[in-house]
């Protein structure tokens, strides 16, 4: 192609002046940062491609660099600011964005000794907010930050009731990464008192739920733990042990990706027992498609028998 090119300025018989007018932009450009990729710098730390003269460039730092970045991190907020050593190595490893960010911020040119001591002098001296790194390791895209960050408050131990509600879930056993989207879509629930989110999640077993069912449900729908127990799935949850399920079945088919309205849901099991459905056969059908049921909150059903 590049040959091309070279034959349509040397040869065409319009100027070269009205040839690059007709060609796209974007093709020149990348054709020229092509034919100049031999005037580049290898270098050890930092990974340049043809786009690095976009005004969008993000500079791609070298493995190495980016583990000593995660040490430098871990070590800050573990020996510095006092993190456990478990959520220390869990931010500094799962906040990428972030330590991109970071390494930006000193001279990558060093060795990766040099590198190391370059970003510790550099968080002496210049404290992070911690917020973060912590939210991006929650799943959440550096996009969605700027809303959820709290204003005028730096340090994760200054909000202490939010950082005592995060170590609930975890120790009940959610992931991670699902609590930057209980986080977006029920804030509330990281702003209780001590022990009652706890009381909470407690609530849901005593309906006859196992925990993991439990762990499953709130990921997916944590606006049920906001308020008392939600009347609606309580409705649901009885009405499918009528169908003879167990109670447990309803967690193997919710998905983090969905959204459930459980009054919906409700009313579509009272709609096909209005057009005739036994209790067997809602039994046989919900078993068969289970789609019917939690796909759009069993919008299916309307479309099937509506």
């Amino acid at each position: 192609m590049i040959a091309k090119l070279n034959h349509l300025v040397l040869f065409s018989p319009f100027g070269y002046d009205k040839l690059i007018t007709k060609l796209n932009p974007s093709f020149i450009f990348f054709k020229v940062q092509c034919l100049r990729t031999s005037t580049l710098t290898n270098h050890p730390k930092v990974i340049v491609n043809e786009s690095a003269q976009s005004p969008n460039f993000t500079p791609r730092f070298s493995r190495l660099a980016k583990n000593e970045a995660q040490h430098v991190l871990f070590d800050y907020l573990h020996c510095t600011r006092s993190f456990s050593s478990m959520d220390a190595e869990h931010i500094s490893k799962n906040s990428p964005h972030f330590l991109q960010n970071l390494l930006s911020k000193v001279d990558t040119n060093n060795t990766d000794k040099q590198v190391a001591r370059s970003l510790t002098k550099f968080l002496r001296f210049n404290p992070i907010n911690e917020f973060e790194p912590f939210f991006e390791s929650l799943g959440l895209s550096p996009s969605q930050l700027s809303v959820l960050l709290p204003r005028h408050l730096m340090f994760l131990s200054d909000d202490h009731v939010m950082l005592g509600n995060f170590h609930v879930l975890c120790n009940y056993g959610i992931l991670h990464s699902k609590m930057g989207k209980m986080y977006k879509e029920a804030k509330e629930i990281f702003g209780y008192d001590y022990g009652i989110l706890a009381l909470k999640l407690q609530a849901y077993e005593k309906l006859g739920l196992s925990k993991p069912t439990v762990i499953k449900l709130v990921s997916c729908c944590p606006s049920l733990l906001i308020g008392g127990v939600n009347c609606e799935f309580v409705k649901v949850l009885e009405r499918l042990k009528e169908l003879r399920f167990e109670n447990d079945w309803i967690g193997g088919y919710l998905s983090g990706k969905s959204t459930y309205n459980w009054n919906r849901m409700l009313d579509n099991v009272i709609f096909l027992d209005k057009v005739g459905y036994s209790e067997e056969q809602m039994r046989y059908l919900f078993n068969t498609d289970p789609a019917l049921l939690f796909e759009g909150s069993g919008k299916k059903v309307n479309v099937l028998f509506g």
